[in-house]
């Protein structure tokens, strides 16, 4: 991501600023705990997406500093949440908000911080900024419900699949990229053609994450802990619809019953790779990449196109 960040390193730094001033408050024990929060933070894909699509679009404004907050503020607090929802004792290497404050204190840090940054958009009349990510909220919402739904009776429809990661996955980056755009002119067609890319790249993202699980490529290690939470994501939902009925019955019996055990999870890894699921998701990934990829070369060439192309193959591309 050398030219994305080098393209926009003062832009981030400001970002920076005006991100630690608007998670602050008068309690001091909010104030430690999103210290901490801030500190641990991973590579703000998102806020990077919401400034050089504001670039591509016409021009950083004020507004899309304010974006760009609420988009990490938005995730930060799902990020939270998740952590109590999954009763997860780490995030990014680092105890997370929930082994250190447990689930009330954690519930309530991530309503503060949805609630400032609604109240960031809001206090600066930034409404269609702030409708743009509120659809994202929801949709997130949906492809979480709906994901666990599925996870009940292991539904294998791979449309289902796609449902879930558009509306969990890509639907925040998307908004960040139709909020981004709109930020710099009030365009709406800019922002509807951006938020079609950022759709794509976030579905490309998720199945990137999926593919980590099988320790495809050059990753490492598999981890099998999609196939663990029995989470049906895309190599396994091809396997699935490939096998015999015999292997098929022996993979949703481990994934129901034996799903702590190693043996167990390597015969599914291993199922998986012999049946061409990796190579399957691998080539749909592309195939999204790629889609948006088209959609971005509708703007002219320009460092800003150059560094968000740079941003989606890092999506792909990336070990970790």
């Amino acid at each position: 991501m050398k030219l994305s960040q080098s393209l926009i390193t003062e832009e981030l730094a400001i970002f920076e600023r005006r991100f630690r001033e608007a998670v602050k408050s008068q309690v001091p024990m909010l104030d430690r705990i999103t210290s901490f929060i801030v500190k641990r933070k991973g590579k703000q894909i998102r806020p990077m997406f919401v400034l050089l699509t504001a670039r591509l679009a016409g021009g950083i404004t004020d507004s899309t500093y304010r974006a760009a907050s609420l988009v990490e503020l938005l995730h930060t607090a799902t990020l939270v949440h998740d952590d109590v929802v999954d009763e997860s004792m780490e995030r990014r290497g680092f105890f997370s908000t929930y082994a250190l404050w447990k689930a009330k204190v954690s519930v309530l840090i991530g309503d503060y911080l949805l609630a400032k940054g609604l109240l960031l958009s809001l206090d600066n009349s930034d409404f269609r900024i702030l409708q743009l990510l509120s659809e994202a909220v929801r949709r997130m919402s949906e492809g979480e419900l709906l994901q666990i739904e599925k996870s009940r009776t292991l539904n294998l429809d791979e449309s289902i699949y796609f449902e879930i990661i558009s509306n969990k996955t890509a639907s925040l980056l998307a908004s960040s990229c139709a909020a981004g755009a709109y930020s710099a002119a009030c365009n709406e067609e800019h922002a509807s053609l951006l938020r079609d890319f950022g759709e794509k790249v976030g579905i490309a993202f998720q199945i990137k994450d999926d593919l980590f699980d099988y320790g495809s490529e050059d990753v490492g290690k598999p981890t099998g802990n999609d196939i663990k939470e029995k989470k049906l994501t895309l190599p396994l939902i091809y396997t699935l619809n490939q096998a015999d009925k015999t292997t098929r019955r022996r993979i949703i019996h481990i994934i129901k019953n034996e799903g702590r055990n190693p043996d167990s999870i390597r015969e599914v890894i291993n199922t998986v790779v012999a049946a061409g699921g990796i190579r399957y998701a691998t080539d749909k990934m592309n195939q999204y990449r790629d889609e948006a990829l088209a959609v971005l070369y509708r703007f002219p060439e320009s460092d800003t196109r150059n560094a968000l192309e740079e941003l989606v193959r890092f999506t792909t591309d990336r070990k970790y």
